[in-house]
């Protein structure tokens, strides 16, 4: 059974976009999840660095621009960290018509690097905690959610929101896909399942089995 997981939110002002430090109570390791725009990679670097902990990965739900923003700040600060991205997503880190930046008229280039890709089905470890990687692609491609059964918790990107789901009226989206990958592989989960999406607050499996006027 896996130790207490700390949670630490930081909201990008511009976008509302959540981004997250994990970390095992007890345990230096941490990994960083889509870090937005500033302010929030350098308060997820002052608080990373306040705890003395240790990036071990920076992993990127899926390739839209308020998720990936904070990557060279990140890898700036820590330049050794590996970057865990699935393989359909990883051309929005070079091209911003992928990425959504240019359609806002702020073209986001974040870098061309070596990245390691999370097919569906395949595991992470943070400390002796385990991950599963689920495809939940529709509103991007290559967008991926991340589950630990032993703490209870799944990390959804923009995918599932609370009492709503990701848009799919982009140029690469797809509305069946989103939906069918939500029903699949995440309404399969645990009701009592915490949910923690890209925006907005937490949620549940059940709660979004039971309210979700998407879902029904």
């Amino acid at each position: 059974m896996a130790s207490k997981l700390n949670i630490a939110t930081f909201v990008d002002d511009q976008f509302g976009e959540n981004g997250y430090v994990l970390s095992i109570v007890d345990a230096p390791d941490c990994w960083i999840i889509d870090p937005g725009f500033a302010p929030s990679p350098d308060r997820m670097i002052a608080h990373i660095k306040s705890k003395q902990l240790t990036p071990t990965a920076l992993i990127l739900t899926h390739g839209h621009l308020d998720h990936i923003a904070g990557v060279p700040d990140i890898r700036e600060a820590f330049p050794d960290v590996p970057v865990y991205i699935a393989q359909d997503a990883r051309p929005a880190l070079t091209d911003p018509n992928e990425n959504g930046s240019a359609g806002y008229g702020i073209p986001l280039v974040v870098g061309d690097f070596e990245t390691i890709d999370m097919p569906h089905g395949s595991e992470l470890k943070l400390g002796d905690s385990e991950w599963l990687a689920l495809d939940t692609s529709g509103h991007a491609p290559g967008s991926r959610s991340l589950y630990c059964e032993e703490v209870g918790v799944v990390f959804v990107g923009d995918a599932l929101f609370q009492q709503s789901i990701g848009r799919t009226d982009f140029a690469n989206s797809d509305h069946d896909e989103l939906i069918r990958n939500i029903k699949e592989k995440l309404l399969t989960l645990p009701d009592e399942t915490r949910v923690f999406s890209g925006h907005l607050a937490a949620t549940t499996i059940g709660d979004e089995k039971r309210y979700n006027p998407y879902l029904r």
